[in-house]
């Protein structure tokens, strides 16, 4: 996942978060959770947008994705036997091909969309502080680090500098430029743990990444040489937190590189004390650009096939870990909605589309390539999904649509109410690769998670299988095939 400032994924509510620490049972079940909710009971109802055999259909495939393992066999494929699938790498290749190969084994029309992605390549990535105070004679202190994706490269000898730190990007401003030309700029903003334990690590996530993605230009424009942010996110254990950074023409290029908490927290006291000098190796490469694609698999709809419904996650991930919750997880979860309907048999009114987007980390470049590939017939696009926010048990959905619609899947919600999944949160954003369908009025919607931990491992060498729950990545799955399924056979237009 990479975003800056306010373009975080909606991740959930706060009021769900503490009372879900078990995962289940923490809201109130109807007292007749199976009984039919269809609008008809009232004469005076609105015309019906659910069937009572919709219904019914939604209920099979909630049960059918609690008891199979076919998202976590994927999941477990990506992370495990492919790995790391940053663009323009063999793996994200090699992960092209096998989506495309499983969407086609279920019987769906699959096409590869040509998408040209960056190439950027971690290399060497060491640093020292070689003088600080009190430093025993003829010693140095490890600092652990990873570059930020597109980083530029150090000289092959490295950078050793002075070396300062600020708070934030107004302490930055206060300061003269001369304290900070030459020198090797710390930003020490912190991730709000607490902020993240009240089930608001979106909005935590928001107010730290920024200086991922800023802080580089920043420190550039004062004449820093190099820029090290604290990391993004919650890890602990000296674990360094990758993401993309953003450069700016006319403005010099320069290293940039995030520390672990620990890390920023030793550097801090070291430069409060006086005097601290650092060493500094980056070796990436940014190498020309590689032809990748989009994996768009299609299951027609019987009376609307024009009509589209996406489910989707991305395909590409971060190096350091192996992408397993981001986001060979929200991959796996439409890879499931498929399969889960040719397993039942289902026959939707309206397409379903399974999207496996590539480059969402380091670009975004395979949703405007779809953008500009398929932007005249977003008329046709009924409801648009991308599960981007790992695998923690889901309270509901997100919703990015008019008030009418959450109004509209009060039917659906009774229905996911048995694994506590019967939230419907009106958001303002759904996921990164789907903005460009947003932003035409289309009804979109996520899994709204538990990510109070999320960020201890996303964009990190953490982000491995296990830390997967089976359990939950079948509720996930059950949200996303049950709400797309609803979309796909609604017996209404949805108002825009």
């Amino acid at each position: 996942m990479r975003r800056p400032a306010l373009c975080f994924k909606i991740h959930g509510l706060a009021i769900a978060m503490v009372a879900t620490i078990a995962g289940r049972s923490a809201f109130p079940q109807s007292p007749h959770p199976e009984a039919s909710s269809s609008p008809s009971a009232s004469p005076s109802a609105t015309p019906i947008v659910f069937s009572e055999r919709t219904l019914a259909d939604l209920k099979r495939l909630r049960e059918a994705a609690l008891t199979s393992d076919y998202a976590f066999k994927q999941v477990a494929h990506l992370a495990n036997n492919i790995g790391p699938r940053l663009s323009g790498s063999i793996q994200a290749a090699q992960a092209v091909e096998y989506v495309a190969g499983e969407m086609k084994s279920l019987g769906c029309e699959v096409q590869l969309e040509k998408v040209m992605v960056p190439h950027w390549v971690r290399g060497i990535e060491t640093a020292e502080l070689t003088q600080f105070p009190g430093q025993a004679a003829g010693t140095t202190q490890k600092v652990v680090l990873c570059a930020l994706g597109g980083s530029v490269a150090t000289p092959p000898e490295g950078i050793t500098a002075d070396t300062i730190r600020v708070r934030d990007f107004d302490e930055l401003e206060s300061l003269r430029p001369e304290k900070v030309s030459g020198k090797i700029v710390l930003f020490n903003h912190a991730f709000d743990k607490q902020m993240a334990a009240q089930g608001h690590a979106g909005d935590a996530y928001g107010q730290a990444v920024v200086y991922r993605s800023d802080a580089p230009v920043a420190a550039a424009k004062l004449g820093a040489v190099a820029c090290l942010i604290r990391s993004v996110g919650g890890a602990e254990c000296r674990i360094p937190h990758t993401g993309q950074t953003n450069y700016k023409d006319g403005v010099p290029k320069i290293p940039a590189a995030a520390v672990t908490a620990e890390d920023a927290d030793l550097i801090t006291y070291l430069v409060d004390q006086g005097p601290t000098r650092m060493h500094v190796v980056l070796k990436p490469q940014i190498l020309p650009d590689v032809e990748s694609a989009n994996v768009i698999a299609d299951l027609k709809g019987s009376e609307h096939p024009e009509q589209v419904v996406i489910v989707s996650g991305h395909l590409d991930s971060w190096d350091l870990g192996t992408g397993a919750i981001d986001d060979g997880a929200g991959v796996a979860v439409a890879m499931e909605t498929a399969h889960l309907i040719q397993q039942l048999n289902l026959k939707p009114k309206r397409t379903i589309r399974m999207i496996a987007w590539m480059n969402e980390e380091n670009g975004t470049r395979g949703s405007k390539q779809y953008e500009k590939d398929h932007a005249s017939e977003f008329p046709n696009h009924f409801a648009v999904n991308e599960t981007d926010g790992g695998a923690g048990h889901p309270i509901g959905l997100n919703l990015k649509a008019k008030p009418e619609v959450k109004k509209i899947l009060e039917p659906v919600a009774k229905i996911l109410e048995m694994i506590g999944a019967g939230t419907l949160n009106l958001a303002e954003h759904v996921g990164a690769d789907t903005d460009p369908i947003e932003k035409a009025d289309i009804p979109a919607f996520s899994p709204m998670q538990d990510n109070r931990f999320y960020f201890n491992y996303h964009h990190t060498a953490a982000d491995t299988l296990d830390k997967i729950v089976p359990r939950e990545l079948q509720e996930n799955a059950a949200v996303v095939a049950v709400a797309a399924y609803a979309f796909a056979s609604a017996e209404q237009p949805l108002p825009r």
